[in-house]
């Protein structure tokens, strides 16, 4: 269903920004956690499941691809703080 293809562990992307990333925020002030969902999954399911994560664990939507075959790629982030939130298992 989902993809954490964010490296080793599922942990979040952390150094370098996307290349997409706005110009006005530090390359560190935020981590990146890219997921991808299969085009079996409904609007709807993704929807909360990306809520959820947002609710709970501290992330946002920072971007979302589309693919010809009805695949979402989706980007989240979250602000780095001293104290890291905790992580919703995939």
């Amino acid at each position: 269903m989902v993809d954490p293809s964010s490296g080793a562990g599922g942990g979040p992307v952390t150094g370098n920004s996307p290349s997409w990333a706005p110009n006005g925020h530090p390359p560190d002030e935020f981590d990146y956690r890219p997921l991808r969902i299969d085009a079996t999954v409904s609007r709807a399911a993704a929807a909360t499941m990306l809520a959820v994560r947002a609710e709970f664990a501290g992330w946002e939507l920072a971007r979302v691809l589309r693919f010809p075959d009805g695949s979402r790629r989706v980007w989240l982030r979250r602000r780095r703080s001293p104290g890291l939130l905790p992580d919703l298992t995939p």
